[in-house]
């Protein structure tokens, strides 16, 4: 076994290797400027590495850069191996990041969230107090001295 130290600096590597490699080794027109590496993780064997990465675009350009991505596997886990210079090349596999897909989802909570907090200080508006403004006692006043003469 590996330590995380190892397995952390090994998956940064992969992660730089592989992103400049798509950005300049491959020339497959699927994986454009469009698809970003987002992060690595790497088994505590280094044996097997995960390529998180992102597209830009509808559900038609990521399913074509997953397919580029699966087809220039060979080719960047060799340019991961050169790099590398480890005893064993780990084996890429790479899953789209769901990042976007949760910002957004934080993002449309928040939206509402917004609303209704807009609708409560709309209603609140020209509302009144059910007791006093204040409703705490304050030093000197007139039921303090009552309570201490009932005393």
């Amino acid at each position: 076994m590996a330590d995380n130290a190892r397995a952390k600096k090994l998956a940064d590597l992969i992660r730089e290797v592989v992103a400049q490699k798509l950005q300049r080794g491959i020339k497959d027109p699927r994986l454009g400027s469009h698809v970003t590496i987002t992060d690595t993780r790497v088994t505590g064997d280094l044996r097997e590495a995960t390529v998180f990465y992102t597209v830009y675009g509808d559900d038609e350009d990521r399913a074509s850069a997953a397919a580029g991505l699966e087809s220039a596997k060979g080719i960047l886990r060799s340019a991961v191996g050169a790099a590398a210079g480890t005893k064993f090349t780990p084996t890429l596999a790479f899953v789209a990041d769901a990042l976007p897909e949760n910002a957004k989802t934080i993002e449309d909570l928040l939206d509402k969230a917004r609303a209704s907090d807009a609708k409560v200080r709309e209603v609140s508006s020209g509302a009144a107090y059910a007791g006093e403004a204040d409703p705490y006692r304050k030093p000197g006043s007139d039921e303090d001295d009552e309570g201490a003469a009932a005393e």
